[in-house]
C-alpha cells in the first residue's frame, strides 16, 4: 500500500503543479463593435477592462478593417491583449452559390435554418475557403491584432442544444433534415467519389459515420487553411468553439477541433444551454484539456456566459438571456480552473455586472491562496 500511496502523491502532485495561480489566471472578455461606439467609448471601456485585470478582449467587428484597428488600436494603449473576433460561415451577402444546401435541397442562402442570419457557407467550397483566407490575412496585417479569432467556424446546428428546443419548437433527438448540410452537387459527388456512397439515396445518413467524417473534415482543412494563412503573418489563431469535442461539437457542428492548428481554445460552455448546472463547466472542461494534451497541448480558456439581469434568472426561459449569477460564476471558475483550463473567457463584457466582478476577484483570490 505505501508505494501506492507515495505514487498517488506524485500524481496529485503533479496535476496540482500543473494548475495555474491567480495571478497567472489569464481573464478574456468578448465584446461587440456597435453604432454607439467611438475611440473615446473604447478607451472608457478598455480601461475598466484592465482595472478588472483582464488580459484580453476579443473584440468582434467582422471583417471591417477600421473598426478593428481602432479598437486593437485603444486595446494596446490600454495593455489588453487583442483578438480580432470575426465570424467565418455565418456571412450574409456572399456569392449565391457559396452557402450550404440542407437535406431538403434548400440552400441556406434562401432559406436558412432557424434564424435570418444562420445564412451558412459551405466549408467544402474552396471559394469559401480562399475567400476567408483573405479576410483573416488581412485581419492579421494590422499591426496591433494579436490574435485571429475564428468564430461560427462550424456548420449549422444539426441539432440545438436542448436549452433551445423550446425557444424554437422543435425536439431534436435525431439530426433536424433542415439542418443537416451539406448536399450540394459537389459535396455528394465528392463523398461518392471517395466512397462509394451515394448520401441521397441513404434513408438516413444520420447513421453513415463516413458522412459525419466528411463534414468534420471540410471544417478541419478550412480551418487549417485559415491558419496557414494567418500564421503567415506572423500572428496567432484562437477560435471560439463548441463544447468537447467529442461531448457536443462534434456532433451538433461537425467540429473535430483538437484537429486543428490553432493557437488557444474558447470553448463555449454554457451551461445553460445544455440545461445543466454550473458544476457541468469543470466537467466540460476537464474532457477539453485532456483532448488538447494528447495533441498538442495548446491553452484552453473556459468559455462562461454571464447573466446581466441575474437577480431575475429564475424567470427568464430563452437560455440566450440567461447564464451565471455572480455565486455561479464562483463555481464555474473554479470547476474550469481544476480541471485544467489555462485561464477564463467571459461573455460578454457588457454582461458583467459589479457583483461578478467582485466574485470573479474573490475566487481568483481564494484560488491564489
Amino acid at each position: 500500500m505505501k508505494p501506492f500511496f507515495l505514487f498517488l502523491i506524485y500524481l496529485l502532485g503533479g496535476w496540482a503543479a500543473m494548475l495555474p495561480a491567480a495571478a497567472d489566471v489569464p481573464v478574456y472578455v468578448w465584446q461587440h463593435w456597435n453604432d454607439s461606439i467611438s475611440e473615446e467609448s473604447l478607451e472608457r471601456d478598455f480601461h475598466i477592462l484592465r482595472t478588472h485585470q483582464v488580459k484580453g478582449v476579443c473584440f468582434n467587428a467582422g471583417f471591417q478593417m477600421e473598426r478593428i484597428a481602432l479598437a486593437a488600436r485603444v486595446a494596446k494603449r490600454e495593455g489588453l491583449e487583442f483578438h480580432a473576433w470575426a465570424p467565418a460561415m455565418m456571412q450574409p451577402d456572399c456569392d449565391s452559390t457559396w452557402y450550404a444546401v440542407n437535406r431538403h435541397g434548400e440552400s441556406a442562402y434562401r432559406r436558412p435554418a432557424y434564424v435570418p442570419y444562420y445564412t451558412t457557407l459551405d466549408p467544402h467550397n474552396p471559394q469559401v475557403v480562399h475567400w476567408l483566407c483573405e479576410q483573416y490575412a488581412r485581419v492579421a496585417a494590422i499591426p496591433e491584432v494579436d490574435y485571429v479569432q475564428l468564430d461560427y467556424i462550424r456548420y449549422a446546428d444539426v441539432i440545438l442544444a436542448e436549452g433551445l428546443w423550446k425557444k424554437y419548437g422543435l425536439v431534436m433527438h435525431e439530426e433536424y433534415p433542415p439542418a443537416d448540410y451539406c448536399y450540394c452537387d459537389d459535396c455528394v459527388e465528392d463523398f461518392r467519389r471517395q466512397t462509394g456512397i451515394d448520401i441521397r439515396a441513404v434513408s438516413d445518413p444520420s447513421k453513415v459515420q463516413e458522412w459525419a467524417q466528411f463534414r468534420c473534415d471540410n471544417v478541419t482543412r478550412c480551418v487549417n487553411a485559415i491558419c496557414a494563412a494567418v500564421h503567415a503573418q506572423g500572428k496567432r489563431v484562437s477560435a471560439d468553439v463548441f463544447p468537447g469535442p467529442k461531448r457536443h461539437a462534434e456532433r451538433m457542428v461537425r467540429q473535430q477541433w483538437d484537429r486543428w492548428h490553432v493557437d488557444a481554445y474558447f470553448p463555449m460552455n454554457y451551461n445553460d444551454f445544455y440545461l445543466r448546472p454550473a458544476s457541468w463547466v469543470g466537467e466540460v472542461t476537464r474532457e477539453e484539456v485532456e483532448t488538447v494534451r494528447a495533441r498538442w497541448g495548446q491553452p484552453v480558456y473556459s468559455g462562461l456566459f454571464i447573466c446581466r439581469d441575474w437577480r431575475n434568472k429564475a424567470n427568464v426561459v430563452d437560455p440566450e438571456n440567461s447564464g451565471l449569477t455572480p455565486d455561479e460564476l464562483r463555481e464555474a471558475v473554479e470547476g474550469a480552473l481544476r480541471a485544467g483550463a489555462r485561464g477564463l473567457s467571459l461573455f460578454s463584457a457588457e454582461s458583467m455586472t459589479p457583483e461578478h466582478w467582485k466574485a470573479l476577484s474573490e475566487t481568483l483570490e481564494r484560488w491564489h491562496h
